[in-house]
């Protein structure tokens, strides 16, 4: 069933994978069950600058962005234990680098520092990942 030994690279893709899959699934989740409130907070969050008048496409596109990242990064994990195929990770991972960049330029013209600050982990955390397949 499972698909045998597993090097260094691939356990540490597995917990990225899994790491990363559980949190944005839950962020997606999150802003798909409190929409209205993930909608006022991001309305005003963003309400005196240009992205104002985005912020219904922005939430769209991050929730998509989000949830499909983080479930193409737990389906990946599933794919790696179960067939040894790792492409499934490696398209999650990108995605929610994706997203990331999106965050952290929303987060930089708000001028949230802090918000953005709190992204570079995850951004780290990915690129590490994807840098994982090409080792």
């Amino acid at each position: 069933m499972f698909g045998g030994t597993y090097t260094i690279i691939e356990i540490v893709q597995f917990f990225i994978g899994l790491f990363l899959g559980i949190g944005f699934v839950q962020s997606g989740l999150d802003k798909m069950v409190d929409r209205k409130g993930n909608l006022a907070f991001l309305t005003d969050h963003f309400s005196e600058m240009f992205l104002s008048p985005f912020v219904i496409p922005m939430l769209f596109v991050i929730t998509v962005l989000e949830t499909l990242g983080g479930f193409l990064c737990l389906g990946g994990v599933a794919m790696g234990l179960i067939y040894n195929e790792f492409s499934l990770l490696l398209w999650g991972l990108v995605l929610i680098a994706i997203n990331l960049t999106a965050l952290f330029f929303g987060q930089r013209f708000a001028k949230d520092y802090e918000g953005a600050g709190v992204l570079v982990n995850y951004f780290i955390l990915t690129i590490i990942g994807i840098l994982t397949f090409h080792i």
